[in-house]
């Protein structure tokens, strides 16, 4: 639902902004008083092709924002987060930029995105109807939505297309399996040989560190001698070496504490000093005996890690990476060697995913054609009530060349305004009136069922065309049962539609010094009642025209 429009330097509106209301929203003005500016200003923001020649002359640029309120629509949530934006306060708020130079600028939330993105989140947003509007109505997939919405399809279709997905995914792995015979015999030497070459190393995961700890220790047992024993000596066989020390202090302690027992604790405390100072003088001593130099060790270090390295440059850089894909290209070579097993069990995948896409989207066609004919029906008498009697209006469910994630069919809406014309594409033949009348009896025909769960915004222009009387009043009726479930917002010529509005806009053109600039603002009761006098009445109200304004707001807000 829209909250707010705020509009800058477009066309000939200096600054404007209007607050609208949740239910059936009326515009009114004087013929080039400026209300399609509204519906073009609408059409900017929710991603229609900008041009230059919308920025208001002198203007740097011209700007639109859209605040509206954020339907919690999972396909609208899963736009936004694929997008990076963040929903704040239950609000997205959409601008569109042009530039004098003819840049054109978007953004949702303060962000900037590309048309691309704004378009996408816009069709969850709203629908405008009429001549300078962008018609989502024409868009076959749009269409289709539609229908598979008045059918009950959706579970239908999601499950058609999950059933799609799983056919497809299911058919590129057994391309990629069989490919090309000789790629796989060249890829099977390749992956052998990278195995083989590993295998016959057999590294370990770590043998790297301890082999160059190693290496240090055998370059330099020399050095390694000569401080060893000199601990050696200085902890143990030295003259006088730290354990026969520790010994005579404990034996002077030990004679000093038949005079003062204070001193005899100390002596324990030494016998363990020089415990720790034989155990590790014995162990040195060990280790020492064990320390000899040893070239040919040498050499078979040296060679080892030679190949440990040769394999961590190819593979590497580090043996757990070695590892991994050793274990990667054994499984792959697996694989590619047990191929023709493998290849029969995707190929009856392939089979029974197809089967079940086959019959799921069966059964959608059904429902659609069934749905198609129920609805072309109840929107040709809707289209009889709009002054389009003599007006045919079919869906044609046909069968796509290919199948797709939406099913075999392709949906199109055909539109004849007068006797004797053949059936056409919509958006061929119908006018732009005719166009907001089909989106008016098609919505109707719907009932709640496109509404979904959430107040969409729909915009109808010019949809009361050569209209008036019993056919302008059935037109309101109309919109005001569009507007139980959704916002609506009509840019109206005629009284007995505007009288409906839950909210009344006019709109104006000023002079303001030498130039003209367009305003907009909401009625108040009595300026509304004036207002319908004047569409009644023409320039010159008279008391009888606001006599009959009067009743005529009077009826249309007790209806509404």
């Amino acid at each position: 639902m829209l909250h707010e429009l705020d509009i800058e330097g477009y066309a000939v509106v200096d600054r404007l902004r209007m607050r609208l209301e949740p239910g059936l929203n009326v515009v009114t003005g004087e013929t080039g008083s400026g209300k399609s500016i509204l519906v073009g200003s609408l059409a900017l923001v929710l991603g229609a092709r900008a041009s230059v020649d919308c920025v208001r002359s002198g203007a740097r640029r011209a700007r639109v924002s859209a605040r509206f309120e954020a339907p919690s629509d999972p396909a609208l949530l899963e736009r936004l987060a694929s997008s990076g934006i963040d929903v704040e306060d239950g609000e997205l708020i959409l601008e569109r930029q042009v530039l004098a130079s003819g840049k054109s600028r978007a953004y949702v939330n303060g962000s900037p995105v590309t048309l691309k993105v704004l378009r996408g989140l816009a069709r969850h947003l709203g629908d405008i109807h009429g001549q300078h509007a962008q018609q989502t109505l024409l868009a076959t997939t749009a269409q289709l939505r539609l229908l598979d919405a008045f059918a009950g399809c959706g579970p239908a279709a999601a499950a058609a297309a999950s059933a799609f997905s799983r056919w497809r995914e299911a058919e590129r792995a057994l391309a990629e399996l069989r490919g090309d015979e000789r790629d796989r015999l060249r890829r099977i030497d390749l992956l052998a040989f990278q195995v083989g070459e590993i295998q016959e190393v057999r590294p370990e995961v770590g043998e790297d560190d301890g082999l160059e700890r190693e290496r240090e220790v055998l370059a330099n047992v020399r050095r390694l001698r000569e401080g060893g024993f000199e601990a050696y000596g200085a902890l143990y066989d030295g003259s006088p070496s730290a354990s026969s020390l520790i010994s005579g202090a404990a034996s002077a302690l030990e004679s000093a504490g038949a005079l003062d027992p204070r001193l005899a604790g100390y002596v324990d405390s030494l016998d363990q000093a020089r415990s720790i100072v034989d155990d590790v003088a014995f162990e040195l001593r060990s280790y020492l005996e064990g320390l000899e130099e040893d070239p040919a060790r040498c050499e078979a270090v040296e060679q080892r890690l030679a190949e440990l390295e040769k394999l961590k440059r190819k593979y590497g850089p580090q043996l757990s990476d070695v590892a991994e894909f050793a274990a990667r290209v054994a499984d792959e070579l697996g694989q590619l060697r047990g191929s023709g097993a493998r290849a029969e069990q995707l190929e009856r995948e392939v089979a029974a995913a197809r089967s079940d896409y086959e019959a799921r989207a069966g059964e959608l066609t059904r429902r659609r054609r069934a749905a198609a004919a129920e609805l072309g029906e109840r929107t040709e008498r809707e289209l009889g009530e709009l002054a389009l009697d003599k007006a045919r209006f079919v869906i044609a469910v046909a069968g796509l060349p290919a199948p797709s994630a939406q099913g075999r069919d392709r949906v199109e809406l055909r539109f004849s305004a007068n006797p004797g014309q053949p059936l056409k594409p919509l958006g061929q033949v119908a006018s732009g009136g005719e166009l907001s009348r089909v989106a008016l009896a098609l919505k109707t025909a719907l009932g709640g069922r496109a509404a979904g769960s959430h107040r969409r915004m729909l915009v109808f222009d010019e949809v009361d065309t050569g209209v008036g009387g019993r056919v302008a009043e059935a037109i309101g009726l109309r919109l005001l049962r569009l507007a139980d479930a959704n916002q609506v917002l009509c840019v109206t010529h005629v009284p007995q539609i505007a009288c409906f509005g839950a909210a009344h806009f006019h709109v104006v053109k000023e002079e303001v010094g030498d130039r003209v600039s367009a305003r907009v603002g909401e009625l108040a009761e009595g300026q509304r009642v004036r207002e319908l006098a004047r569409m009644l009445s023409g320039a010159e109200v008279t008391p009888a025209a606001l006599e009959n304004a009067r009743q005529m707001l009077g009826d249309g807000q007790d209806r509404a």
